[in-house]
């Protein structure tokens, strides 16, 4: 059986995620990921400033004609910085891990992001990590449906 490739993280990406952790802007920002399959390394796709969750759906590589380099059903990595208005009032700004694994993906390419999902959790030191098949489901009620079960 193939044995799991655990791919590092690239040195830039650590520092960048490092500091969106401490960032103190107050809007939406989106950090999108992918797995450099010749390095084998994770490494930076695109950064957004004042996102949405829907704005986010629709940069995602299967519904983007523009990404050449993804086949389609590409996964990703997404740390997002969501603004997060509790019921009570409270504003908090949860940073969400999701992981983008769209079926029809290679079988190559499932086992490199399933070995490299646990290490970037941990690099980037991430507690709400959520799972989409398809990237239709990525919307606000469904993020704040995800993160009530934290609050």
């Amino acid at each position: 059986s193939e044995s799991l490739v655990v791919c590092d993280v690239a040195e830039d990406l650590v520092e960048k995620l490092r500091k969106f952790r401490f960032r103190k802007e107050t809007n939406n920002a989106a950090i999108i990921m992918k797995i450099d399959k010749d390095k084998q390394l994770v490494v930076l796709d695109e950064e957004h400033e004042g996102i949405s969750p829907d704005e986010l759906k629709d940069e995602l590589p299967e519904r983007q004609p523009r990404y050449p380099s993804y086949a389609a059903g590409e996964k990703t990595f997404i740390v997002y910085s969501y603004k997060y208005q509790h019921d009570d009032g409270r504003v908090s700004y949860p940073l969400c891990f999701i992981f983008s694994s769209p079926v029809g993906c290679k079988p190559e390419q499932q086992m490199m992001y399933a070995g490299s999902k646990n290490k970037l959790v941990q690099t980037a030191e991430l507690t709400k990590v959520f799972e989409i098949r398809n990237t239709e489901d990525l919307t606000e009620e469904w993020l704040r449906e995800k993160l009530g079960f934290f609050h």
